[in-house]
């Protein structure tokens, strides 16, 4: 399990990236500048520390998890919920960020390259492995590459990145953008939220945003036609002043037959990784297949920074189709076995009443079509993300909630009823509503909120009320990038976990889940 959590602690640096490297202005000059400029600093660091306490009713049965856990309650990685037991620990993370442009090139050539250091207080120590390292003595081998890319600027408002880097599915870059703006605009992580490994070129104008990305998912046997690949192709245009509109092209070349994965877990449409990270499970057999998967889609946001009015508004559409061919038994053809087309559907609307963003009324609504027979009709009418490849690969983690939908706040532990937005094939119509004040502006910062999901296909011995929730949060700035911050949240489950299928195997609905925790976060520069 500790491989197989290395993937998803990838993504949690995330903070990380709200703040700039040298201004790209300079670069985007191009290489057909001969004379350097004035050399501005080649080496900048940063460390990104984050340390909290948690108390919930949520744990893992199995005990050898020792509460690294990642994917949907109640499924397959043996989270329950108890009225008796109460996980109490303490976690720390620190994520050191370095990046190397050297003055001779003029800030046309830079090294990007971030690790992570993840523990829970008192783990374990004198050994190896991610995640831990923080018993007595300590002396543990643990440190995670999280990126290591190279970027070039060869033309004026072009880049062009090259190495394991940041893989999102929105056309900004990744690392001269605030985090926020990936969560809250483009399809918001929930499709592809992640690191992969790969080239993606970028051009980057004050009214164009085009994005063409190659990612290699999973190699396998080099010498074999045996890879996952990804290909993207998304563009976004700015029509007025407050308005952006985009579109996109997602393909997914699978040769694999679940070749590779997550450590015992392995990856793809028919391996237990979906079990643990709620996605659908195809039950394809033992057969190689092949699979082709697109996802074409449009996206749009008003004035979503709330800066040029009082309202933001955000939203998209994302059509998932395709197909997976097994091989026959007496013969080297491969033919159709499952056929793909699921819809997904996201608004986001926010009234800024206040001096500040911090002052805001938000309401977020998710949908997502579902499949009632699993694939006994040769069809598969629910959507794909990148959870069915990586773990996660994808996070919805910008609607406010904290345990129906998941949240960014975790080092160890990324656990919700939805993980991801198929709801393992289901479906999900949910929504969340969110009302944040600021007391004391830019510095005290308070939240509360609340959501609500239906699964939009019954499971069996279930019904479709998934449940609600209640969340609040306090936050105060101490100073430049240094927060402490207070959150709790408390989940009423619904009918829908009268269901032995997706409650744990239970014979009666699971205790109803809480958590609470203070953290203390800080940018170091």
């Amino acid at each position: 399990m500790k491989n197989s959590t290395l993937l998803f602690l990838l993504i949690f640096s995330f903070p990380i990236l709200c703040f700039s490297q040298e201004n790209i202005q300079e670069g985007f000059k191009g290489f057909d500048k001969v004379l350097p400029t004035k050399a501005n600093k080649q080496l900048q660091t940063f460390v990104y520390f984050y340390q909290q306490s948690v108390s919930m009713n949520m744990f893992p049965e199995n005990d050898f998890l020792k509460g690294q856990i990642v994917g949907r309650l109640f499924g397959g990685n043996t989270t329950t919920t108890s009225n008796s037991i109460k996980a109490l620990y303490a976690e720390q993370r620190a994520i050191p960020f370095f990046v190397y442009s050297p003055s001779i090139f003029d800030g046309k050539a830079t090294l990007r390259a971030s690790f992570e250091i993840d523990w829970t207080w008192g783990d374990v120590a004198y050994g190896t492995g991610g995640n831990t390292g923080s018993a007595i003595s300590a002396d543990q081998v643990n440190i995670q590459t999280q990126n290591l890319e190279v970027e070039f600027v060869p033309f004026k408002n072009w880049t062009v990145n090259v190495g394991l880097q940041r893989m999102f599915d929105t056309p900004y870059d990744a690392y001269r953008t605030a985090f926020d703006k990936f969560t809250q605009t483009g399809y918001r992580l929930a499709f592809w939220g992640t690191d992969g490994v790969g080239v993606s070129v970028r051009r980057q104008s004050d009214y164009h945003k085009s994005k063409f990305g190659y990612y290699k998912l999973y190699e396998n046997n080099v010498e074999l036609n045996d890879d996952v690949t990804l290909f993207e192709l998304n563009h976004q245009a700015t029509i007025a002043p407050k308005l952006n509109v985009g579109a996109s092209l997602y393909y997914v070349k699978d040769r694999s037959s679940g070749k590779g994965g997550v450590s015992i877990l392995g990856q793809g449409y028919a391996s237990p990784l979906e079990n643990y990270n709620g996605t659908f499970y195809f039950p394809l057999g033992p057969q190689p297949y092949k699979g082709d998967i697109f996802w074409l889609g449009t996206y749009f946001s008003r004035n979503d920074e709330l800066v040029l009015d009082r309202f933001g508004l955000t939203g998209f559409l994302n059509y998932n189709f395709g197909n997976i061919r097994q091989k026959e038994l007496t013969t080297e053809n491969y033919k159709k076995s499952v056929s793909i087309s699921g819809l997904a559907a996201n608004l986001r609307g926010t009234y800024r009443y206040g001096s500040t963003v911090g002052d805001a009324l938000s309401t977020d609504i998710i949908y997502t079509s579902g499949d009632g027979n699993s694939i006994t009709d040769g069809k598969y009418s629910g959507i794909l993300t990148g959870n069915t490849w990586g773990a996660p690969g994808a996070i919805f983690i910008g609607s406010g909630a904290y345990i129906l939908f998941p949240h960014g706040n975790v080092v160890n532990r990324f656990v919700a009823a939805v993980t991801d937005i198929s709801n393992m094939g289901f479906g999900v119509s949910g929504g969340t509503i969110n009302l944040s004040k600021d007391f004391i502006p830019n510095k005290l910062h308070t939240k509360i909120g609340a959501a609500a999901a239906l699964s939009n296909v019954a499971p069996s011995g279930g019904g479709n009320f998934m449940g609600w929730e209640v969340n609040g949060k306090v936050g105060y700035d101490f100073g430049a990038f240094l927060t402490v911050e207070a959150h709790a949240a408390y989940m009423g489950l619904g009918d829908f976990y009268n269901s032995k299928v997706v409650n744990g195997n239970s014979n009666t609905k699971p205790v109803n889940p809480w958590l609470g925790f203070v953290c203390l976060k800080w940018l170091i520069f």
